[in-house]
């Protein structure tokens, strides 16, 4: 029995508006592929005149969230645990509030940041997230075009070609399917290739 769990990813960054007893919460859900992305968006995203710009992170094993003068546990971690629970990975979902003069208490704070977080992510568009590898692939220019033809077979992606002595491919490949395709260059360059993984 498979009980993999999917993981999802966020197809484009998405907005969503709600009020709650005159305050104002809007919540941008955004995807990102590093700490350093997720803090630019941070960057541009956030509204200083707001009352409150309360975020979480989730971008593999690494996760991050802030209260930005909630109390502590009301916002940031209330984020994070509707990513975690709509099974998402490589988001920043940041929740801004505009204080409309009636106070909510913990338990309505907590209810209002993941309400507004879950319901963006509820409406945003997701796609089925495929763990990915970059390698690349140094190979001589009489075995580029075969090696280049048969990428598609893999679902790599080429994402820089580098033309030298010898010719350098930069590739995502799914997870599962990295070993098949190291195997397969191999075979095809009858071993001249080399293919390494990147980190």
């Amino acid at each position: 029995m498979n009980t993999a769990v999917t993981i999802y990813r966020l197809v484009e960054p998405y907005q969503y508006e709600k009020e709650i007893k005159k305050s104002v919460f809007i919540a941008h859900a955004v995807p990102v592929l590093s700490e350093e992305q997720a803090h630019e968006w941070l960057k541009k995203l956030s509204i200083p005149e707001a009352t409150h710009n309360c975020w979480a992170y989730r971008i593999g094993q690494k996760y991050r969230s802030d209260d930005d003068g909630e109390p502590s546990g009301t916002a940031g971690r209330p984020i994070l645990q509707v990513i975690e629970k709509q099974n998402f990975d490589q988001l920043l979902i940041l929740v801004i509030r505009w204080f409309g003069g009636i106070k909510l208490g913990a338990g309505g704070l907590i209810r209002a940041y993941s309400g507004t977080a879950a319901e963006c992510l509820r409406q945003a568009p997701r796609t089925e997230y495929i763990p990915q590898k970059t390698a690349s692939i140094l190979c001589s220019f009489s075995d580029y075009a075969l090696l280049k033809a048969r990428m598609a077979e893999y679902d790599a992606q080429i994402i820089n070609e580098e033309f030298g002595a010898e010719v350098e491919i930069e590739i995502t490949v799914p997870e599962d399917a990295y070993t098949a395709l190291y195997d397969r260059v191999l075979d095809l360059t009858r071993g001249q290739a080399v293919i390494v993984e990147c980190q």
